[in-house]
């Protein structure tokens, strides 16, 4: 079937009605809840084919974190689809207000390769908790997480409702041609703006979930082996290939050459003395992204790793000392697992150094300082971060994820999922058993006296 006849069927389903009982919703939620648990082993099997993730890593970065964010939208969609009432002004008396949450109609998600389960579901599950209908676009570079997808999706929605699109550049493209009421796009910032270029020619709201340098900054005051050791677990989560991995960490001068030897001691520990013995450690998605990272390191002083394995396509755990704060390494986003450490004197030189480029996805901070934590919290601008830890603020359905200027705009997961698919609109239902004349032509004195009290 073409991809315009796909979105055609989408809309004939969506104009039918059947997406707006919320119960049904739900029974679908909870059904693809059921059909995840089902197929667990074939999702963990296609993510150690694209990217050699463990069994253990799989469940705690992609179908854990999928399961959660379906728990809270079976639980929630009920109360967040409800009709809320607001107050009336007095000037509008006697009238009730109201605001009524309707979907958008049909959606597009587009998600990347890095998290190719968890970024394809996720915003897909706040589109059909909000009653769209919904396309799919997972990533070419994860073809086996495509066709799991592919299959979960079928065995749980009909095609006008939920479906996948496979392939490449030529369906992205295609895609992108079309009209869609929404969409969502995870991806690079370059991508990102073709995607919000292609949606303004038919003035598509679109939310922009891209990445950016997120920087670590660890002061003198911090623990810095639990700095090392939790930076070192972000850092390598995925072989680095996570939009908010660190990307580089500001190490107070004092204690930087302690912070290095703890960062070593940590990596080596996770991820062992020779990495690519490893069972359990990832490897770059391609050729194309394990070159690119590769030339990033060359020329630079690595203190750990530097070196991969074309074979396989991975590249070990990598710490570069003296770096240029301009060299290619600090220009672009790693994605991958190599970690710049550059060093500062006074926090506010910190802050600097990150006000002068683009606005990152993640900030992480490191201080026993609750003092200095609320003034970089405050004072510098990012998606969203953490004190004294790496990556957990999006594991969670509780609060909104995302980016801020070059990093993204709009946010998801939990409500903000449900809010980002749904427009609200307001109504207000005036009484006929009354009409107060004030607001009628012609206007007089008096009149104007009874406008300026109400109002």
């Amino acid at each position: 079937m073409e991809i315009g006849e796909r979105i055609q069927k989408q809309r004939d389903y969506f104009a039918g009605g059947a997406t707006r009982d919320v119960t049904r919703r739900v029974e679908l939620l909870e059904k693809l809840k059921r059909a995840i648990r089902e197929k667990e082993s074939e999702i963990c099997d296609a993510l150690r084919q694209d990217l050699n993730k463990s069994a253990f890593e799989s469940y705690m970065t992609e179908v854990g974190m999928t399961l959660s964010e379906l728990d809270y939208m079976i639980k929630h969609t009920p109360r967040l689809a409800r009709t809320g009432k607001v107050r009336t002004p007095l000037a509008q008396f006697r009238a009730r207000s109201y605001e009524i949450r309707e979907p958008y109609g049909v959606v597009l998600v587009m998600s990347p390769w890095n998290y190719p389960f968890l970024l394809s579901l996720d915003p897909a599950i706040g589109a059909v908790a909000a009653g769209n209908c919904c396309i799919i676009k997972p990533s070419a570079y994860a073809p086996a997480s495509s066709r799991i997808l592919k299959e979960l999706i079928g065995s749980v929605f009909e095609p006008g409702h939920v479906t996948v699109v496979e392939g490449g550049r030529e369906e992205n493209t295609l895609l992108l041609e079309q009209k869609f009421d929404y969409i969502f796009f995870t991806g690079s910032v370059n991508v990102g703006k073709t995607v919000m270029e292609k949606a303004a020619r038919h003035l598509t709201p679109v939310t922009l979930e891209l990445g950016g340098k997120s920087p670590c900054i660890v002061d003198r005051d911090a623990r810095l082996s639990l700095a090392a050791k939790r930076i070192a677990f972000g850092k390598l989560l995925n072989s680095g290939q996570t939009c908010v991995a660190p990307d580089y960490c500001l190490v107070h001068e004092a204690v930087k050459e302690d912070f290095v030897r703890y960062l070593i001691f940590w990596m080596e520990k996770m991820a062992g003395k020779q990495p690519f013995s490893n069972p359990d450690y990832p490897r770059m998605i391609n050729e194309k992204h394990y070159d690119r990272v590769m030339g990033l390191i060359k020329g630079e002083k690595a203190v750990l790793g530097g070196c991969g394995s074309r074979d396989t396509l991975q590249i070990a755990p990598t710490v570069l000392t003296d770096v240029d704060p301009f060299s290619p390494v600090m220009r672009e986003e790693i994605f991958g697992p190599v970690l710049p450490v550059l060093s500062f004197q006074t926090l506010e030189e910190a802050q600097q150094m990150i006000r002068k480029r683009p606005r990152p996805l993640a900030l992480y901070l490191f201080t026993e300082d609750q003092k200095k934590a609320r003034q970089v919290m405050e004072k510098l601008s990012f998606g969203g971060g953490c004190i004294n830890d790496t990556i957990i603020h999006l594991a969670t359905s509780e609060m909104g994820f995302g980016g801020v200027g070059e990093s993204g705009m709009g946010s998801y997961h939990g409500r903000y999922s449900f809010d980002t698919f749904t427009h609200v609109k307001s109504v207000v239902e005036k009484a006929t058993w009354m009409d107060l004349p004030i607001r009628y032509m012609p206007y007089s004195g008096w009149k104007e006296k009874l406008l300026r009290r109400f109002m």
